[in-house]
């Protein structure tokens, strides 16, 4: 049996199961980023004091709850507008693979990119957005299929990394407004995290074994009963 035959069915190419899956992904994403719109109306109407509350502040202690609430806040409606797109589409594609790993995916590289932003961040800087987050969803895209050996991930991979590969510059220092640190390692975070939350392939159960057949008496065994029955002596069955 191949590695295919061991995932749901939702998760196989061109069955219904599958289309209905990423059908229900693309609902959930395009139902979340209107919330992060509204986040940004009130963002605004506060003059930006979300930012500054939630925002990621490099080695400072009180910006650390940022690594939590950086992705949810974003400088205004041209840089939500921006994430959006790739965000739905990427989002989707590690959304149908499962609810529970993506939300623990989620995590994880919210987690890497966060942290890597407040340790390797420029000082006296803010960082605010869902680009790093963008940027894990891809690495789990092109990872996944490679661990889980499924030809529709590296697919998924492959088209994702055509459409906005350009965008793997993010990693690279050059605009000082952009946070390569949350690009880079997000990106990083989205590749441990198709490492460690991948489908494991179930063990296949045992074959029973075979009885034994008892053996038989070797000569050692076989003088000593000789030898009680010559000094009259029970004999152990």
């Amino acid at each position: 049996m191949t590695a295919a035959d061991f995932r749901p069915e939702s998760t196989r190419f061109g069955t219904d199961a599958f289309y209905a899956a990423i059908g229900r992904a693309f609902v959930a994403m395009c139902a979340f980023v209107p919330v992060l719109f509204a986040i940004e109306l009130v963002d605004m109407q506060l003059d930006h004091r979300l930012d500054w509350a939630g925002g990621i502040k490099p080695r400072v202690i009180t910006g650390l709850d940022g690594i939590l609430f950086a992705p949810l806040l974003h400088a205004g409606f041209a840089h939500l507008l921006a994430n959006s797109v790739p965000l739905i589409l990427m989002g989707t594609f590690v959304l149908a693979d499962g609810a529970k790993r993506f939300l623990l995916s989620t995590a994880l590289i919210a987690a890497v990119s966060g942290l890597g932003v407040w340790f390797l961040g420029p000082a006296d800087s803010l960082t605010v957005g869902a680009s790093g987050v963008i940027f894990g969803y891809l690495g789990v895209l092109l990872m996944r299929g490679l661990v889980e050996r499924s030809w529709w991930n590296i697919a998924v991979g492959v088209l994702i990394a055509l459409l906005y590969g350009w965008q793997l510059i993010g990693v690279l220092p050059t605009d000082e407004r952009i946070s390569w640190q949350a690009h880079l390692f997000g990106f990083i975070g989205g590749l441990i995290a198709a490492v460690v939350f991948r489908r494991r392939r179930p063990r296949e159960p045992r074959e029973p074994r075979e009885p034994r057949e008892p053996r038989e008496p070797g000569r050692r065994a076989v003088r000593e009963r000789l030898a009680r029955l010559r000094r009259k002596e029970p004999v152990e069955v």
